[in-house]
């Protein structure tokens, strides 16, 4: 019988996974579905490029045609829900597609937490859509801008996106030297919560010296279409303001009869979730790692693609699947055109210098998205695409 899998989503951990199944399934009697919103993947974690310069998204962005061979099925869809009693897939045309092993990999959408007017009045940086309208924003609000009277461009969350999102404005500003003055908004203490207080000081030093204002220690209570108020400090107005301070799981697993937080499914080491015949990789699972979590990262859905594809196989084949534990390769933030690189493992080998920036930063960060580009597509493509990145 022809075992029918069906994956779902175009980010780092579907595409990638697509790729290693078409591999372990090559001479097995299955057939391989891609369900995806685009018909294409996006480098997501140099979207924000996309903020200071529309350009560069042609090399950002893969064909899905480019990473999937003909043979694998791929359907144009939003996902609509998934029903494991009937094990379907809902689309959003009214479709249904069957399956009989499924990876849920559709990666997060932006968490709100209940603050009041937030999804009403912020941008986000989910895609690309998103980040053209943040440049086209910014342009806007610069053009009506002057000296005397600046454009405020505020960044709630200052972690990674966050950072390198404030990061590509003052690109922005500074290439056209526009009347903008940044503000990045962090609830928390300290910018990057939870890293290394070595490599948020490297990173502070440099947002500082782009000229980019830090908030922190004070949460956003709400948001209305012109103001920020705060728990405790002055209410800061705005003419552009994104959010980026939190993930969680898509609407489309609102009902989904799957064990989970927030609607990313919970699933073992293994990516098996509550149902044996189904999987979840990427943002939209949380891995038990024990008592540290595999983090919602594109480091950790690269490193979890093959594993879950070669464990789907080894599912099908009634074989012991194995297990799969996060190895930290490191940080790496871009602001602007600098870099900030901080405790990178590379060949099992760890970098002499724990926190370093300037051209080898900028150059590793570079060279680990073309090296994506590469895998997923072709060394043309990714030299193509070196400058943009």
């Amino acid at each position: 019988m022809t075992e029918k899998v069906v994956v779902l989503g175009a980010g780092y951990a579907g595409a990638g996974a697509v790729q290693t199944l078409e591999e372990e399934l090559e001479h097995a009697d299955a057939e391989i579905t891609w369900i995806s919103e685009n018909n294409y993947h996006l480098v997501l974690h140099e979207s924000h490029r996309v903020i200071s310069d529309p350009s560069v998204e042609n090399d950002i962005t893969i064909p899905v045609g480019e990473i999937a061979s003909p043979s694998t099925e791929f359907i144009q869809a939003r996902v609509e829900g998934v029903d494991t009693d009937d094990e379907s897939v809902e689309l959003d045309d009214g479709d249904t597609v069957d399956y009989d092993y499924l990876l849920v990999a559709l990666g997060s959408q932006t968490a709100y937490y209940g603050i009041p007017g937030m999804e009403e009045n912020a941008l986000t940086l989910k895609g690309l859509d998103d980040a053209r309208e943040i440049h086209e924003q910014v342009k806007e609000a610069a053009s009506q801008a002057s000296r005397n009277d600046p454009a405020k461009v505020v960044i709630g969350g200052a972690g990674l996106s966050g950072i390198q999102s404030a990061g590509e404005v003052a690109e922005f500003r500074d290439e056209r030297r526009a009347p903008i003055d940044i503000y990045l908004v962090e609830a928390l203490e300290e910018i990057m919560p939870g890293q290394d207080s070595e490599l948020q000081g490297a990173v502070r030093r440099h947002l500082e010296e782009a000229d980019i204002e830090i908030m922190t220690n004070d949460p956003i209570t709400e948001a209305d279409e012109d103001t920020i108020h705060f728990d405790e400090g002055e209410p800061l107005d705005y003419d552009v303001f994104v959010w980026t301070g939190g993930i969680t799981g898509q609407d489309a697993l609102d009902d989904c009869n799957l064990d989970n937080e927030h609607n990313r499914v919970t699933c073992e080491s293994d990516f098996q979730t509550s149902d044996e015949n189904v999987f979840a990789v990427g943002d939209s699972a949380v891995i038990d790692q024990g008592d540290n979590p595999a983090p919602p990262t594109a480091q950790a859905a690269w490193q979890a693609a093959d594993v879950v594809a070669e464990n789907i196989a080894r599912a099908i084949n009634d074989q012991p699947l194995e297990t799969w534990t996060h190895e930290d390769k490191g940080t790496v933030v871009s602001i602007g055109e600098t870099a900030v690189a901080h405790n990178v493992k590379a060949g099992g080998m760890t970098f002499p210098v724990r926190t370093f920036n300037s051209y080898p930063a900028q150059f590793l960060k570079k060279a680990i998205a073309a090296r994506w580009i590469a895998d997923m597509s072709s060394l043309p493509k990714a030299l193509k695409a070196w400058d943009s990145l």
